[in-house]
This record gives C-alpha cells, structure tokens and sequence, in this order.
C-alpha cells in the first residue's frame, strides 16, 4: 500500500493550535492507515490505497477545515516523491544559510515563475521544480528583504513550506524506500549504459 506524507498548511500558526495526538486522530477517521504525525508543524505520515492523491488531498482537507474550524490545505506527496525532492541541485548550494521547500498543488505557470525570479538577488536565489520550489538563503530568513513578500505572495498560489532539514528527517524515516528509488535509479542507468 502507498506511502504518504500530508505537509498540511497553517497547522500551530497564527493561533492554529492542534495537538498531534488530534491530528492522527482525524486522520484515522477517514481509514487511513499506520497514521503517524512527525513534528508539530504539520507533517503526517500514512498509507491509503487511493488510486486519486488529487481527490484524496481535498478529502482530507475538506475533513480537517470541518473539524477544526480553519482551512488547512492539504499537499501530498508519496514517500518516493519526498526522497525526489531532496535530489535537486539546489541542496548542493554550501553557501546558503538554509534551503527552503514550498510545496505547491501544481507546477507554477510562466508568470508566477518570473514574479518569483525577479526576487532573486545574491542572497536569495529560487529554483523551482514542477510542484516545488527552492528558496537558497544566504543570509539568516527573517534578514532577507524576501521573508516579507514570501513565496505565496510571490507566486500567486497556495503553498506550504519546509526546511530541507526537516525533509531529510522525513524522508530518512525510511531509509529502505529511499535506497530502492536509489537502486532504481542505478539500475536504470547501467541498463543505459549497456545498451550503447
């Protein structure tokens, strides 16, 4: 059965306070399985047999604005994704202060893109990546004119954000699901390799 990890938006902000034993809770309410949650900023880990991540984040959504009484919105990636995530050039950058990671429902279409690129200055360069975007911090975030604007404003579209740091520390929950992507990968590639 697919893993998932829900990185849910707004969740222990502006007053938005849910303890994580509720959190789990309502995730189980709508079946999902060998629910888990990993900080308290809104990550959640669980499997579902949904064949529709689309329809299932709106689902779980829908259900946590109902119960809790504020909008959180919902942004699924599956294990094998997340682990993808971390693959980007941008986490090689050794002279950043922190890396950054919104997460978004859809690719940004051209003209969110270079709203966003005009923000970029030495301090702040922005990679984006079909449903990600990478936010390389050379300076401390809230000393960054950038930490003002913020990536939703910038982009015109719902986002929710993470440190890599955090990422990493979800994704290295399960080594074995990283490894066989890794494995795959290789694979793929001698295979390649061999065929020329």
């Amino acid at each position: 059965m697919p893993r998932y990890v829900a990185l849910l938006r707004g969740i222990n902000l502006g007053g938005h306070t849910v303890k994580m034993d509720r959190l789990r809770q309502l995730f189980e309410e709508l079946g999902l399985k060998n629910v888990e949650t990993f900080i308290a900023s809104g990550n959640v880990i669980f499997e579902s047999a949904s064949k529709s991540p689309a329809a299932l984040e709106k689902k779980i959504a829908a259900h946590l604005e109902e119960s809790l009484g504020f909008p959180a919105a919902t942004f699924l990636r599956t294990d094998h994704e997340l682990a993808r995530v971390l693959e980007h050039e941008a986490l090689g950058d050794f002279g950043a202060q922190s890396v950054y990671i919104a997460f978004l429902f859809e690719k940004p279409p051209k003209e969110s893109h270079a709203k966003l690129m005009a923000h970029g200055t030495k301090s702040d360069q922005f990679h984006v990546n079909d449903r990600e975007v990478y936010w390389v911090c050379r300076t401390h975030m809230s000393d960054s004119p950038f930490f003002r604007v913020g990536i939703e404003k910038a982009l015109g579209m719902k986002a929710t954000v993470r440190n890599a740091t955090t990422v990493a520390k979800l994704v290295g929950k399960y080594p074995n699901r990283r490894q066989a992507v890794d494995g795959g990968r290789q694979k793929s590639h001698s295979s390649k390799r061999k065929a020329k």
